[in-house]
């Protein structure tokens, strides 16, 4: 199964809109995002995503939390933990806020939080984080798209 992963956002809406036409192209089958949407109307671009799950959950700049349940009602402060093409992943905003022993339940990691691209592949499980989409803190704007079954994160680096 082909997973978009896309954090880190902050309403930058030219990047939110070329990182789903990626994940279209790529035929990409569920949407995770790990926070930092900011506003409902960078949650509603990221709901355009139409070819399976989004699973989302709050990052710290998160201030309209509200507007954002409104757009994705399964939102939540995370640790968030889901099954999808069956291997164990947790989501959580910033890797500092999870727990061990639900990193050690978990074959992928995925968080955001610091803008800078992660990928671990130990021996245990992937640690990844897509770096930031919107582009503003690291000059990068990038996503990544995760094969579950190979456990294989390929970091793409949109054009600004």
């Amino acid at each position: 199964m082909l997973v978009g992963v896309i954090s880190d956002t902050h309403d930058h809406m030219p990047m939110i809109d070329a990182a789903l036409r990626l994940f279209d192209r790529r035929r990409v089958e569920a949407l995770i995002h790990p926070g930092d949407l900011i506003a409902p109307f960078a949650a509603r671009a990221v709901a355009r995503f139409s070819r399976g799950p989004i699973h989302v959950t709050y990052g710290n700049n998160d201030g309209e939390r509200r507007g954002l349940a409104d757009v994705f009602p399964a939102i939540q402060e995370g640790p968030l933990n889901l099954t999808l093409g069956n291997r164990r992943i947790l989501v959580h905003h910033f890797i500092d806020w999870c727990v061990p022993g639900d990193v050690a339940a978990a074959e992928i990691v995925i968080t955001g939080h610091t803008h800078a691209v992660v990928v671990d592949r130990g021996r245990e499980r992937l640690l990844l984080n897509p770096g930031e989409c919107c582009g503003w803190v690291n000059g990068r704007c990038t996503v990544a798209i995760l094969d579950t079954e190979t456990l294989a994160a390929e970091i793409v680096e949109l054009p600004a």
